[in-house]
């Protein structure tokens, strides 16, 4: 979903807040012409920041993973960020972004010199989109494994991948697609992590190294396994989507999303995707 091109941003970097977009890289920094950045998204709304302190908790694993040294402890972008809330008014909406990369380079030149990660915090209103139905498709594309590319981190260079996903998708009258790993298990969309529904029971692809298993499905496996309801893991073909009974997907952004269209099938928003939501919602406090 574009952003507007006026909205309000707040930035922690250098030791202060800055109001606005913020340049907090130079031209020749590592992270800038080699890629070592990595980032974490939370959420606030409705007064509440649901599992903050995990996607805090979660750029320092991207950073090391990235092969960068922890600047900013966990308790610390905790704090900052929840100072960086109060900035905006009561129950804004926002996309709450850590980010660290790297501005030198190492032995090797392409490699980060570990010591010089930099840290900054970027705050900025982007209204939670409503519950509405997404359609899905297939793609070409496949998501690389941890033997290719950092998939153990949230890192800004495995999204061009993504970013070629949806540019297909959108080409053949598609928002997102399924995407699989190379031997054609699926992984997740391009933005988010996917679920279906079968027979009365919940389905998720099994981290399988090539896709973060993200907090928000976490939180919703968590929540449905707490309300009784039966939650897989398990490992999912395009064609087990294909026979779904329901589809919907989690991730910060959006938290639940529904799917009402996989490739011709066109699905309704069921009463289990509609459980998922709300139980998440109730978890919330939203």
């Amino acid at each position: 979903m574009p952003l507007p091109a006026n909205r309000k941003i707040w930035t922690w970097f250098d030791g202060d807040w800055h109001e606005g977009n913020v340049p907090i890289m130079g031209s020749a920094d590592h992270g800038t012409w080699l890629g070592t950045m990595v980032f974490d998204g939370a959420r606030a709304f409705n007064k509440v920041t649901p599992d903050l302190d995990k996607h805090c908790e979660r750029v320092n694993h991207s950073t090391q993973a990235m092969g960068m040294n922890v600047t900013m402890e966990t308790g610390k972008i905790l704090e900052l960020a929840q100072e960086g809330v109060k900035k905006f008014g009561p129950g804004a909406e926002l996309y709450i972004r850590p980010m660290c990369w790297s501005t030198e380079s190492g032995a090797m030149t392409v490699d980060p010199e570990p010591t010089s990660t930099r840290f900054a915090l970027c705050l900025e209103e982007a209204a939670m989109p409503p519950f509405v139905g997404t359609t899905l498709t297939t793609t070409r594309f496949t998501r690389p494994t941890l033997s290719t590319a950092v998939v153990n981190a949230k890192a800004a260079c495995l999204y061009p991948n993504n970013a070629r996903m949806l540019k297909e998708a959108n080409d053949k009258g598609f928002a997102n697609v399924i995407s699989t790993d190379a031997l054609g298990n699926v992984a997740e969309t391009a933005t988010s992590n996917i679920w279906m529904v079968k027979d009365g029971e919940y389905f998720t692809p099994i981290p399988n190294g090539t896709f973060l298993a993200g907090i928000t499905r976490a939180r919703v496996m968590t929540q449905l396994r707490a309300a009784g309801e039966t939650v897989h893991e398990a490992s999912l073909t395009l064609d087990d989507f294909r026979n779904a009974d329901e589809i919907f997907l989690s991730g910060n952004y959006s938290k639940v999303t529904p799917c009402v269209q996989f490739e011709e099938r066109e699905y309704e928003i069921g009463a289990k995707t509609n459980l998922a939501r709300d139980l998440y919602m109730e978890w919330a406090g939203a």
